[in-house]
């Protein structure tokens, strides 16, 4: 079972396996070791029916049972994270934490409410959920990691990074930590295209919060996508500079497996495919919700400022939760 909606697009939207005509929209996993694929025809679904699926956590047949990372934990994991940053000199580590938040034996998340609580509340987002076997996620994600016409053959993308709330003013820190996220982007397409457009940086407002962004055009040979898409992931704004070290300073970081956070997702029809970041997203489980978010570690940072920083990523999907009988 899958329902999603598309960026600043009114209709909601399910698979039906039943026609001839078949889409895809494939969950790629952030190390790319992992893929579920979802198929058939898109099928336009109402409000009212989403709501009469009944699509609850007591569905859910998976529980989750490892203890969840203090604050202390996390600051201390930071702290040395900065300090390899600056022993490297490296210009941005992104690290990631998880938020569990159980519920009880007398709680019911609803789940069709809570995607069309988000679907209002984040219009320029990518809004999924999904069910396959015993895995599901929730995410409403504001960044694109490429979208293709394939008839212009233009390629379009962004470069999201740096995070505030939406009355503060960017610092130096926000500033350098987006810088890199362009600069590989620009690198990447300079490779596939002669001629490569790139906006000024604006900000990018996703409900409470907002993050500096570029947007990037270019013509790209329709052959040549599936190694861009393979290239461009996973970008600075969610693994940092350079990507291989970066990577195994995650993975020796993180000590869990970000699974299909910070992933992709892929969606085709007929003349376009699209991809999008997996942020602002949840693993859903029958006894809770966990959490996944994170920020880019510079020699700047300060371990406090991040804590609240993923705090208020987490709240994307967990203040629009919604239970039963509320």
């Amino acid at each position: 079972m899958i329902l999603f909606k598309f960026p600043f697009k009114e209709v909601f939207y399910t698979l039906n396996n039943n026609t001839p005509l078949e889409n895809t929209i494939r969950f790629h996993s952030f190390d790319n070791l992992r893929e579920i694929i979802f198929s058939g025809s898109y099928q336009p679904i109402t409000e009212e029916e989403i709501l009469n699926l009944n699509i609850t956590s007591q569905n859910l047949q998976q529980e989750y049972q490892s203890p969840p990372e203090s604050k202390d934990e996390y600051i201390s994991r930071i702290e040395n994270v900065i300090g390899i940053i600056k022993d490297n000199q490296l210009p941005k580590v992104v690290i990631s934490r998880q938020k569990w938040v159980p519920i009880s034996e007398h709680e019911t998340i609803d789940l069709g409410s809570t995607f069309l609580k988000l679907c209002k509340d984040y219009p320029n987002a990518f809004i999924h959920l999904f069910a396959d076997k015993d895995e599901a996620w929730i995410g409403a994600t504001p960044e694109v990691l490429g979208q293709y016409n394939k008839i212009t053959k233009d390629f379009e993308t962004m470069s999201l990074a740096g995070t505030l709330p939406v009355s503060e003013e960017w610092s130096e820190k926000e500033i350098e930590e987006q810088k890199p996220v362009s600069t590989y982007i620009q690198s990447v397409l300079g490779r596939y295209s002669q001629q490569v457009k790139i906006s000024p940086v604006y900000d990018h407002i996703s409900g409470n919060i907002k993050h500096l962004r570029n947007d990037f055009k270019a013509v790209i040979n329709r052959h040549n996508i599936s190694d861009l898409i393979k290239e461009l992931h996973p970008t600075p704004a969610v693994c940092g500079v350079p990507k291989e070290q970066c990577s195994e300073i995650i993975k020796n970081n993180e000590k869990y497996n970000r699974a299909f956070y910070a992933g992709y997702i892929q969606t085709e029809q007929d003349n376009e495919i699209t991809c999008f970041v997996n942020l602002r997203c949840a693993q859903l489980f029958r006894n809770g919700i966990l959490l996944y978010a994170g920020g880019g570690i510079t020699a700047l940072s300060e371990p406090e400022k991040e804590w609240k920083e993923t705090e208020m990523k987490a709240d994307a999907v967990l203040q629009r939760l919604t239970f039963l009988g509320t």
